[in-house]
């Protein structure tokens, strides 16, 4: 049994934390993000890796920034065989790489070198990549570039959302980590340097105006954000001056975009990038700046979600109609 100081803070940590708990190693202290205002009353909430800790009795610590003295100090107080992050949002410095005896372990969300960075679940999605999976490397001082020690390659289905693709890694990461660290003790790992350079850009940290749609993008690459910001930070667009949100929707296909293509050149001539083309039955049509996209599951500003035709039914949408990227009053 080795002694652990977990790093993490989000719901994919708090799943990894998990998998230690039970896997018989002994986590000593747990570091995670400061509580922050939540909800549009701005109370505070705890990560879900401190409610974790504290519903298991472990020492949770909360620094603003894990580098400061006092932190890499109480670190080697504890003298921990291994430190293992998971999303821990905050950049751990060598000085704190260097305490335990076996390393610093991260759990990243892709296949390294691929979508090193922040959010590489969503952006594995936004790309149209068709395989994703986890990668266990030591940390070094750079981002996301120490020696790799174990994968698992996870398809990404053409359904795949953000919230599916996270529950799949997280569950291979919780099999992973433990795998890892035996193969450490046992002085059995083998460590695969990575190359210098990622084939693909940083995964940028996501915010909600991540998921602000621009209707001039194709209807392919906008239908992919909507499943990669599926569930947060969720994607949106505003209609007669509120906001929409768009929960579900598919790329018309290729007959039924050539015959709404033809009616609508014959009666109107060409469609602007967010004009809705077709608002009958269960869904409604919008022009992209390449190809039609359908809008299958909305909710309206203030509202719960619906299917797009219970949205018809209750709101008088019509032909012409447009969604902006901005909320025009």
């Amino acid at each position: 049994m080795a002694s652990v100081v977990f790093m993490g803070t989000p719901d994919f940590a708090a799943g990894i934390l998990r998998s230690l708990i039970g896997s018989g190693h002994e986590v000593k202290a747990v570091f995670t993000q400061p509580d922050r205002p939540k909800g549009r009353r701005g109370e505070l909430q705890m990560p879900p890796v401190k409610a974790l800790a504290l519903e298991n009795g472990i020492a949770v610590y909360q620094p603003e920034k894990i580098r400061f003295p006092e932190n890499v100090q109480l670190i080697e107080n504890i003298k921990p065989d291994f430190i293992v992050a998971a999303a821990f949002g905050q950049i751990i410095p060598q000085a704190i790489l260097d305490i335990p005896q076996y390393g610093c372990l991260n759990v990243h969300a892709s296949l390294l070198p691929r979508w090193r960075g922040a959010a590489p679940i969503q952006w594995s999605i936004l790309s149209g990549d068709r395989v994703t999976g986890v990668t266990i490397m030591r940390m070094n001082a750079g981002l996301d570039t120490g020696d790799m020690i174990l994968k698992e390659e996870i398809p990404i289905l053409d359904d795949e959302t953000g919230e599916s693709l996270f529950e799949k890694l997280m569950h291979s990461g919780e099999k992973l980590l433990p795998e890892a660290m035996e193969q450490i003790l046992a002085g059995s790992a083998v460590y695969t340097e990575q190359p210098a350079e990622s084939p693909t850009p940083y995964a940028r940290m996501l915010t909600r105006q991540s998921g602000l749609i621009d209707w001039h993008e194709s209807a392919a690459s906008i239908e992919r954000l909507v499943r990669a910001m599926y569930s947060w930070p969720g994607t949106f667009s505003y209609l007669n001056g509120k906001m929409l949100k768009i929960l579900r929707s598919g790329v018309a296909e290729p007959d039924m975009e050539k015959e709404l293509m033809s009616a609508i050149s014959a009666e109107h001539g060409a469609a602007r990038p967010g004009e809705i083309v077709r608002a009958q039955k269960d869904d409604f049509i919008v022009q992209t700046g390449n190809g039609l996209l359908r809008l299958l599951e909305v909710q309206p500003e203030g509202k719960k979600r619906m299917a797009a035709d219970a949205f018809l039914r209750g709101y008088h949408l019509k032909e012409g109609d447009v969604l902006s990227e901005e909320r025009q009053v």
